[in-house]
């Protein structure tokens, strides 16, 4: 766990890593659809160098898109996941799921833009894509030269080469699933194949204080250490309230998002909504979660930024409790809840 406040900042591990191997603070573990934030930052930089607008047609840059009654879903509702894709995921690669995302017709009866349900792979596989064409350069170079670089994120990556993989040794972390007994490794991810493909929506790897420098940027409106990766304008933009009212049909409760973030939702049930930020955080509070795993979020008006990050796949309900009690203490350690 990695947290920022108000300058001061601290990491704190337990457990083990992997047998016989105690967690330490620069542990690499993966960040799941925590990576979709990544996205979203290097789609807002996009607009600032004046290649897209968000209300632009997706298939304005990819024409391929533009099939099956897809031609009026814009960028925007991609970002917000307010366009869902009818389509099964298959094939899990990259190429796959973009495929997949242009053959697919709009669920049926959807209105982009007026109906919610968050993608977990498909929405953000299009705007890497995106951002990747007008850019030049592969997604993973991109994220790496103009994010992670700058913000000095130094252990961070979208796709992970297997002689790096290698050469980290034993400070990669595995991933168990402990949804059953006995629970062992995910084995996706039990080697350096598993980490090498870029995937927009989930292949982010790092330790969470990396992470954490990535949230610090973003509640400092797009500067850390003097180096700037967004403007001011664009950080409020991307962080701000685009979806709100809506129910999130996939997690069945009211979720608002930003460009790219989760915003903190507790006030439509009074309690954290699905990869929610505690009982405790500023409505202006943001971030993501990844898969049974994480929360990573900032709060503009504690000063405060915090990543967890779990090595044990629980299932949904379950790591939903335990995010949100950490959550909840590290407001109650600070002096911050109330």
């Amino acid at each position: 766990m990695g947290v920022w406040f108000r300058g001061d900042t601290a990491t704190l591990v337990s457990g083990l890593a992997a047998p016989g191997r105690a967690m330490a603070g620069d542990t690499l573990l993966p960040w799941f659809s925590v990576t979709k934030v990544l996205v979203g930052l290097s789609v807002m930089q996009q607009w600032e160098r004046g290649r897209l607008d968000p209300d632009d047609a997706v298939a304005a840059h990819v024409p391929e898109f533009g099939a099956n009654g897809k031609e009026r879903v814009t960028l925007r509702h991609l970002l917000t996941h307010t366009a869902r894709l009818a389509a099964a995921v298959g094939d899990d690669s990259w190429p796959g799921l973009l495929d997949t995302a242009c053959a697919s017709p709009l669920a049926e009866g959807w209105e982009p833009g007026r109906r919610a349900a968050y993608s977990p792979q498909l929405a953000y596989s299009v705007l890497g894509e995106v951002v990747q064409r007008l850019d030049g350069r592969p997604l993973d170079a991109y994220v790496s030269e103009e994010v992670f670089e700058p913000l000095g994120m130094a252990d961070s990556w979208l796709a992970l080469p297997p002689e790096r993989y290698e050469a980290y040794g034993d400070r990669v972390g595995v991933m168990y699933d402990t949804k059953r007994d006995g629970p062992g490794p995910v084995p996706s991810l039990a080697r350096a194949s598993g980490f090498e493909r870029t995937r927009p929506s989930s292949s982010g790897v790092g330790p969470a204080a990396d992470l954490v420098r990535l949230l610090v940027a973003l509640l400092h409106k797009g500067e850390l250490d003097g180096v700037r990766v967004l403007s001011p304008q664009g950080a409020d933009t991307m962080c701000a309230r685009h979806r709100s009212g809506l129910e999130d049909e996939t997690f069945g409760e009211h979720v608002d998002w930003g460009l790219g973030v989760i915003v903190n939702s507790w006030h439509y049930r009074r309690r954290p909504a699905p990869y929610g930020f505690g009982d405790h955080a500023s409505p202006r509070a943001f971030g993501h979660g990844g898969n049974q795993s994480s929360v990573a979020f900032a709060d503009p008006d504690a000063g405060l930024a915090a990543v967890v990050i779990f090595n044990g796949m629980a299932g949904e309900a379950r790591h939903h409790r335990r995010t949100q009690r950490v959550v909840n203490a590290i407001y109650e350690d600070l002096g911050l809840a109330g």
